[in-house]
């Protein structure tokens, strides 16, 4: 039996999938997502060791089921073809966005080496480039503030091969060396010894360790920092008071703020510091600092009363204003009127009043704005600092039964700060008297996860530590090398430092009669070892669990702990005579 020619052209043209043209519309769309899989996610999962052999199955998955989707859609006519070829692109879009949020949630990628998936982001970032290359070919984009409250403009860059155009590129220099470094704060200042003057020099802070830079003539030193007062809207004339202002930096995406700051050194020269994004490096929940659950919880039992006179303490740098700050949002400050007295408030909290002294009026006094902020009925004051033995004295004359004072001291452990307090003061037992509590802590680097390397502890070290030798296999130390295709490359998280990101060691102690009595009969070795039977890990102790648990090595906890850095105590705060009486 035949079968007419028109019915086989009908079969064939049945068994046809798509037309001619529309596979080559599929693969417009599929081979870019090919490429982006193939030489950006793959790479990239691999640079930074996250899971890249469980990835490449789900993007395998994803693209075939896209395909088999695309090409065989059930769905009867011309519809089918543009019904399956928009599922493609959802499933498509969906890999690219999912392995896009994970990677950037993941904690060993860094902030600059996050995807960004976000068209307008894109599009701004390629019109400032755009724009950057007709104009100077300068990298950042800088913005001052505006002096009338409108959104801050950009600092024009200036035409390439002019002496403003190698100022600008200086200037970026120090920044671009700064995120490199992942520095928190950028020092520019003379570096020459005595009697070797005629060097400035760039030093970084990074994770609490300064880092020297490079040294550059004064000429060139003093023009760069004119450059970052000039973006922050600072008088550059003034090279001896202090000035403070802020700008903002912007480049591929990243967003920062800085906090310029000049003052005069002696022998007639400058610094200038670039302090970035100070708000949010002070900003930390209680519950992110670092305290040990049973520091936690003593410091939330210290925070549930409303009266007396608590310390905390750190040394310089050492995180006293983020601890101000984080116990400070354990008062609701909605049901409760929390002041704060601060010389340079770091940032700004949620239903707190900052008083901000200002030290160029005529005749301010620290100690006579404290006392204005007591007499208003406060529930809870924060005093920032303690300059003199004065402000000390407003503290104590307060209304303590209904107020809570929390006094701010630069000292490193809990009884170096109960001692500068009563040595302050000159009044052992005025000063025991309403002390309810005091918590010191300090500030370590911790490891990074990326490179840290463990390694079995010998005997000798757990006996050093006070650990038992048969409980902790395995320390870690740092590393700063990752293999690469079994080849040793520098840790692209840490820059090869071994450590990224600092944490919080503590000791935290609630204060009782018999404390007290013993503070105000200056039996200080008696209050000490009270202290230790509290059974509260003391920052020695708090350091070494984070050893045993791998945040950090031990060699960072004999750096943080050892008594050379301990001894090197502030001074008490210099006596001041009594205050007269106030005229308001």
């Amino acid at each position: 039996m035949s079968i007419p020619t028109s019915a086989l052209l009908a079969q064939a043209s049945g068994m046809m999938l798509v037309s001619a043209w529309k596979p080559f519309l599929i693969l417009l769309f599929w081979v870019p997502w090919a490429w982006v899989i193939t030489k950006v996610y793959d790479k990239h999962a691999a640079r930074f060791f996250l899971p890249r052999r469980r990835w490449n199955v789900i993007h395998l998955v994803a693209g075939t089921l896209a395909l088999l989707v695309a090409l065989l859609m059930p769905i009867p006519g011309e519809a089918a073809f543009w019904v399956g070829l928009l599922a493609m692109l959802v499933i498509l879009g969906a890999d690219l966005y999912a392995y896009a949020y994970v990677a950037n949630k993941d904690e060993r990628v860094p902030e600059r080496f996050k995807i960004r998936l976000n068209l307008d982001s894109l599009r701004q970032s390629k019109a400032e480039k755009e724009a950057a290359k007709l104009q100077a070919k300068v990298a950042l984009t800088i913005k001052a503030p505006d002096d009338k409250g409108k959104p801050a403009v950009v600092v024009p860059p200036p035409q390439p091969e002019t002496p403003e155009y190698e100022v600008r590129v200086a200037a970026e220099s120090v920044y671009n060396k700064a995120m490199l470094a992942r520095a928190s704060q950028v020092d520019i200042g003379p570096a020459g010894a005595p009697g070797k003057e005629g060097v400035y020099g760039v030093s970084f802070l990074v994770d609490g360790v300064r880092q020297p830079g490079e040294t550059m003539p004064p000429a060139v030193a003093i023009k760069v920092m004119d450059f970052w007062k000039a973006a922050a809207r600072l008088d550059i004339s003034d090279r001896r008071r202090k000035l403070q202002g802020f700008c903002s930096v912007e480049h591929d995406g990243a967003k920062h703020v800085v906090r310029v700051t000049s003052a005069g050194v002696q022998g007639g020269g400058m610094r200038l510091t670039l302090l970035f994004d100070p708000e949010q490096a002070v900003l930390r929940r209680p519950d992110e600092l670092g305290l040990l659950d049973m520091q936690l919880a003593a410091l939330k039992e210290i925070a549930s009363e409303t009266r007396g006179i608590v310390l905390l303490a750190a040394p310089p740098d050492g995180g006293r204003t983020t601890l101000t700050y984080s116990v400070a949002q354990l008062h609701d400050a909605y049901v409760s009127n929390v002041q704060t007295v601060e010389i340079e408030p770091q940032a700004s909290l949620e239903g707190v009043r900052v008083n901000k002294f200002e030290p160029e009026k005529e005749g301010a006094e620290f100690s006579t704005l404290v006392r204005s902020v007591l007499r208003r009925d406060p529930q809870v004051v924060f005093v920032g600092d303690l300059p003199d033995a004065n402000t000390a004295k407003e503290i104590v004359k307060g209304d303590l039964d209904r107020t809570r004072v929390y006094v701010s001291l630069r000292a490193d452990s809990a009884l170096a700060a109960i001692e500068l307090w009563l040595q302050t003061l000159g009044d052992p037992a005025a000063g025991a008297k309403r002390l309810e509590g005091v918590v010191a802590g300090r500030l370590l680097r911790k490891l990074c996860t990326n490179c840290r390397v463990g390694y079995p502890p010998s005997p000798d070290m757990l006996k050093k530590l006070g650990l038992p030798a048969d409980k902790i296999p395995q320390l870690f130390k740092k590393g700063g090398q990752v293999l690469i295709k079994n080849k040793p490359e520098v840790c692209p998280m840490c820059n090869g430092v071994g450590y990224i990101g600092q944490e919080g060691i503590f000791e935290v102690y609630k204060l009782d009669d018999e404390d007290r009595a013993m503070l105000a009969s200056g039996n200080l070795a008696g209050v000490k070892a009270a202290l230790r039977k509290k059974q509260q890990p003391t920052i020695q102790q708090s350091a070494i669990r984070k050893a045993v648990d791998g945040t950090t090595s031990v060699e960072e906890v004999m750096r943080v702990t050892a008594p050379a850095a301990a001894a090197q105590r502030p001074a008490a705060p210099r006596p001041a005579p009594e205050p007269q009486p106030s005229k308001t």
